[in-house]
């Protein structure tokens, strides 16, 4: 596993980088003001190297059935378990994935989003074209609200703030994602505290996306030195205090596409 700063070397880096923090009340809120380039740690190309490469091979977890929140005729809302891909993958034997799953019971569902993989939680497919093209212009016009749980390395100081580190694809290192202030997009995550482990010295915490960049969230937690527990892409020595990445999809808001209703979705954390 390769190396990766304690929270205080990370930020002494964003320091020098051109960053600074402006405390109000509670609030922590993080800026960059000068054109700068911060990664994470170096990885693997692509998706399907990743596994290639760490000799990994993709063992979606069985299917026991949907664990379906919601269904009409219009949409559906599942709880995707850690490990399952959203989407097929384009690597041999990575056809199994919640879509196809989904699609079983529901021959016309669709997929509207995505969750990475290692994350749990509330996904929405939509049923049929019609409804799909409603759902992904919400999507795409920041109409549905989302919320995570995670638990992230290190005791966070700030009740709550706002991450806006833009970011981008890393490219020679997909599929990871990077910080980049010169031609990064703009990203915006909210986070409040939920509280402390001391003895594990780690932090659960609200995570909300305005944005909906590739790995956002991951990107963010491990951008202010508190990357979440279990992840292989950002985690560097939090990788290794968990099984499986502390990120889960909990809850969902939106209205209706076709009958304007308010929706909202709850799904209980499983760690």
């Amino acid at each position: 596993m390769l190396p990766f700063p304690d929270a205080k070397s990370v930020s002494e880096k964003l320091d020098a980088a051109g960053y600074i923090r402006l405390s109000v009340t509670s609030h922590s809120f993080i800026t960059g003001y000068k054109h700068s380039t911060f990664t994470a740690s170096p990885w693997q190309a692509d998706f399907e190297r990743h596994f290639q490469l760490t000799n990994i091979a993709y063992l979606p977890p069985p299917d026991t059935g949907l664990s379906i929140v919601f269904a009409d005729d219009s949409l559906v809302v599942v709880d995707k378990p850690a490990g399952l891909l959203s989407v097929p993958g384009r690597g041999e034997g990575m056809a199994d994935c919640l879509v196809s799953r989904v699609q079983a019971t529901f021959p016309d569902a669709l997929s509207v989003h995505r969750l990475d993989m290692a994350t749990s939680g509330l996904l929405i497919l939509a049923r049929g074209e019609e409804m799909h093209r409603q759902l992904s212009r919400l999507f795409r016009e920041r109409q549905v609200e989302k919320s995570y749980v995670a638990v992230i390395d290190g005791l966070l100081a700030t009740d709550a703030g706002e991450v806006n580190f833009p970011l981008i694809a890393d490219w020679p290192n997909r599929p990871r994602q990077k910080v980049d202030f010169e031609i990064g997009k703009p990203s915006l995550t909210r986070f409040t505290r939920l509280g402390f482990d001391s003895a594990n010295k780690t932090t659960r915490v609200e995570l909300k996306p305005v944005t909906g960049r590739s790995h956002q969230l991951r990107v963010h937690m491990c951008a202010l030195g508190h990357p979440i527990l279990g992840d292989d892409l950002y985690g560097g020595v939090a990788q290794i205090k968990s099984e499986r990445l502390l990120l889960h999809a909990t809850d969902l808001a939106l209205f209706h596409p076709l009958t304007a209703a308010s929706l909202s979705f709850h799904c209980p954390v499983p760690f």
